[in-house]
């Protein structure tokens, strides 16, 4: 099993290019299947679930290789609507593809989803909406059969607006026959990035980044090429990182318009934040200071994916911060790890109570899902002496070999 030692109390310093947003990257790949063709997507990060979405595909029948960062993908001969049990269960994005292979093939069956252990992620708003435009679906057994002679458009309200169903909904209704409004989205970038890349396959698209998306369904779509938008997650985190370190860092490829709620936290602490169209300095020289209440929701709020990287920054503010988490019920499983660290956080139900520490100290921590293993190589930054996070394997989940990005601006990070 493979971890991550770093030894503490180095400032990050240098420029990074950020890479690709994984949450764009998946629901992209799985609209490959919508139609037969060769695709090349450009900026796709080397991640352990992208890796499980390419195998995916590659069952169903596609040519698929990654390069680098680009991925080509080639669906003429897609054959098959059944995904896999065993890759189904290591990824949570696999459910991406229940709405085109519905659209493509007029039947998809498949199990729930795996992903990490952060909370209840419920399919029903996914099946609910396949339902509005038509699909008839029978689970049994543990799988999920959803079958539909043709899809119509139809009206399809979200009680949450959910990323994942809001993309899945998006990608069975463009071969729809007719117009499908969808209300109560969700409004993420990765969603309006979705939309691009469809529109660019010949979908009529409008509205994402809005709560009403609008999806006129058309006859037929063309394979295109497409670069995925840079990873605002990412930037967040080797923000934090910087910040911790008493660093200064620039990173390129990024959009701070995607990053509002982060920056604003980030300089409420005190931290120094320049920013272009593509580009965001950070220098930091401490102490920070505490932030009075955070409370993660749906975007443009504060992300849930930023909280526990930003509770490892608080953990060594000065004063006391408190964050409430209200996306998802299980994410404050990387509490007692930082607490090992030498953090003092408190938890009453779904609020964190963080009081500020002068310093963290470095041991062995295990990282329990992809966010809480970035929180826990924050601390690990920032930490006296040497930290070990176990389970790499979670944070291989949604960073590009973070340890070399680290290394790049002079971390000492290592993985074992």
């Amino acid at each position: 099993m493979e971890s991550f030692v770093i030894e503490g109390g180095t400032p990050l310093s240098g420029e990074l290019r950020i890479q690709g947003a994984k949450n764009a990257a998946l629901p992209i790949l799985a609209a490959t299947v919508l139609t037969g063709g060769s695709y090349t997507i450009y900026d796709v990060p080397r991640l352990s679930d992208i890796d499980v979405m390419l195998k995916i595909l590659t069952e169903l029948g596609a040519v698929c290789s990654h390069e680098e960062t680009t991925v080509h993908v080639d669906t003429t001969a897609l054959a098959s609507s059944t995904v896999p049990e065993d890759l189904m269960g290591q990824m949570r994005s696999s459910i991406f593809l229940m709405g085109p292979l519905l659209a493509r093939f007029g039947e998809v069956i498949l199990t729930r989803p795996g992903g990490c252990a952060i909370g209840e992620r419920r399919i029903d708003l996914h099946l609910k909406g396949l339902e509005a435009l038509g699909a008839r679906i029978i689970a049994q057994d543990g799988f999920i059969r959803c079958t539909a002679d043709k899809l119509k458009g139809g009206m399809v309200f979200l009680d949450y607006p959910s990323v994942g169903a809001t993309e899945n909904i998006m990608m069975a209704a463009v071969l729809a026959q007719g117009e499908t409004v969808l209300s109560n989205a969700a409004r993420e970038p990765e969603i309006i990035d979705l939309q691009n890349f469809l529109n660019r396959l010949g979908a009529r698209v409008h509205g994402a980044g809005t709560d009403r998306i609008v999806i006129e369904g058309v006859s037929h779509l063309q394979a295109t090429d497409y670069q995925v938008i840079p990873d605002r997650i990412v930037t967040g985190t080797m923000m934090l990182a910087a910040a911790i370190t008493q660093g200064k860092i620039v990173l390129r490829n990024v959009n701070p318009m995607h990053l509002v709620a982060i920056l604003d936290v980030v300089k409420q602490c005190g931290v120094e934040i320049d920013y272009g169209r593509d580009i965001i300095t950070v220098k930091a020289s401490g102490p920070f200071r505490a932030v009075d209440r955070i409370i993660t929701a749906p975007y443009p709020g504060f992300p849930t994916d930023m909280q526990s990287q930003t509770m490892a920054f608080l953990s060594v503010a000065k004063g006391c911060s408190i964050i409430k988490e209200t996306v998802f019920d299980g994410r404050f499983r990387h509490v007692n790890e930082l607490c090992r660290l030498g953090a003092d956080i408190y938890v009453d139900l779904h609020t964190a109570f963080i009081r500020g520490v002068p310093h963290l100290s470095g041991t062995a921590v295990e990282a329990t899902d992809l966010r809480a293993g970035a929180a826990l190589i924050i601390g690990g930054l920032a930490a006296e002496g040497e930290t070990k996070v176990t389970q790499a394997y979670h944070i291989d989940r949604g960073y590009d070999r973070i340890e070399e990005q680290l290394a790049s601006l002079g971390a000492r990070i290592r993985r074992v």
